[in-house]
């Protein structure tokens, strides 16, 4: 029986360290897009009890999806907030609005993946720099942030 070459396996340990924490949130990048060669990027997110997440949004060049692990988070899809919890699963495609946020009076733990995996860990890590610094950039500048990590802002419905 011939097996496939064993080149084609990568095992890798990443260091658990959060980019961002705030109070009792954080995430990290379990597997950024270098580590993947850009196939996919994986991120766990801890969101404290009422806590903001993201405002509604979508992307032109890669989707996300959200895996929830513990707690319940609050999704915007199809024009509207729900929860969802340990278990379920939702995915924005390219271009699909959505947010997150947490309503509960527990913390939520969930995964994002995003494909392809474009290097998104400077996005998340520059705004744990915005929030660490407690600088508020302006709205031009906010703007061309999320231009550069395409990153669309969206008002609610």
């Amino acid at each position: 029986m011939s097996h496939p070459d064993p080149g084609l396996v990568d095992v890798r340990l990443l260091a658990d360290h959060p980019l961002a924490e705030s109070g009792a949130s954080s995430l990290r990048m379990v597997a950024p897009g270098a580590v993947t060669a850009g196939r996919f990027g994986l991120v766990e997110y801890r969101l404290a009890a009422h806590s903001p997440g993201a405002a509604p949004h979508y992307h032109r060049t890669f989707s996300e999806s959200f895996y929830v692990l513990s707690g319940s988070l609050t999704l915007y899809a199809g024009g509207r907030w729900q929860p969802y919890g340990p278990g379920d699963l939702a995915i924005a495609h390219e271009r699909g609005v959505h947010g997150f946020r947490n309503d509960s009076d527990e913390p939520a733990s969930f995964l994002i993946l995003f494909t392809p995996g474009i290097a998104r860990e400077t996005f998340f890590a520059e705004m744990a720099e915005m929030r660490r610094s407690g600088r508020r950039p302006g709205p031009e500048e906010m703007t061309a942030f999320y231009a550069r990590h395409d990153q669309v802002m969206v008002d609610e419905d």
